[in-house]
């Protein structure tokens, strides 16, 4: 607290504000359009975010990052891949001849791509229909690290199996298994598939036991 202003949750507001205007649009009701973020993270929280959504909290603007690019004069427009009736609609975040670039926040430098980023790019080299793609990682002190990668169809086999499996659970109104992740901790429904999370306070030791710093 800064005088009566609470300038934490100024910032926390100016970055859900942004959040939601870079946010891609989903019609809940459109199931027969499945978005390609949808299926390359958890399809139970694909599923309640159509359903029945939580707001999830924002925690920097390293965050927002993908979303800033796709507004810049690199970002692409949306494509969308048929897979018999359904739509996959993907976006990149920057296309430049035939390469696809897709970036993302870190919060440190990383060895190997993380397994969903791999996964959207490859799918957007398809929907593309593009032979090169590259996932670039920026830290918050704006160190980059890059990974490239090639088509692999196998790959994206997998991203339309579970367009499928999504697009049916919708229909049928019934919840995707869980998928369980160094994800989950963080994800706004953890409490609807785990146990309710404990608010507990950091207790001083010293203090407990008597030894806590007393004036004369």
């Amino acid at each position: 607290m800064m005088g009566d202003r609470d300038f934490r949750s100024i910032v926390e507001n100016a970055l859900d504000s942004i959040g939601k205007e870079l946010e891609i649009n989903i019609d809940s009701a459109d199931i027969q359009t499945i978005h390609l973020h949808e299926v390359v993270k958890c399809l139970r929280r694909s599923y309640y975010d159509r359903i029945d959504p939580q707001e999830v909290q924002r925690r920097g603007f390293n965050e927002l990052l993908s979303g800033l690019l796709r507004k810049l004069q690199y970002g692409s427009d949306p494509k969308e891949f048929a897979i018999d009736d359904i739509k996959l609609k993907g976006q990149v975040d920057m296309l430049i001849d035939d390469s696809i670039f897709i970036f993302r926040g870190a919060t440190n430098e990383l060895e190997t791509p993380q397994a969903n980023d791999v996964l959207y790019l490859n799918a957007c080299m398809w929907i593309y229909d593009k032979p090169d793609g590259i996932i670039v990682y920026i830290t918050g002190d704006r160190k980059e690290t890059t990974f490239s990668i090639s088509r692999n169809k196998k790959m994206f086999e997998e991203i339309i199996r579970r367009v499928r499996v999504l697009n049916d659970l919708l229909k049928e109104q019934k919840t995707p298994i869980l998928e369980p992740s160094t994800e989950c901790s963080e994800c706004q429904y953890y409490e609807r598939c785990f146990m309710k999370k404990k608010n507990t306070k950091q207790l001083d030791l010293a203090e407990m036991l008597g030894f806590g710093s007393k004036k004369d």
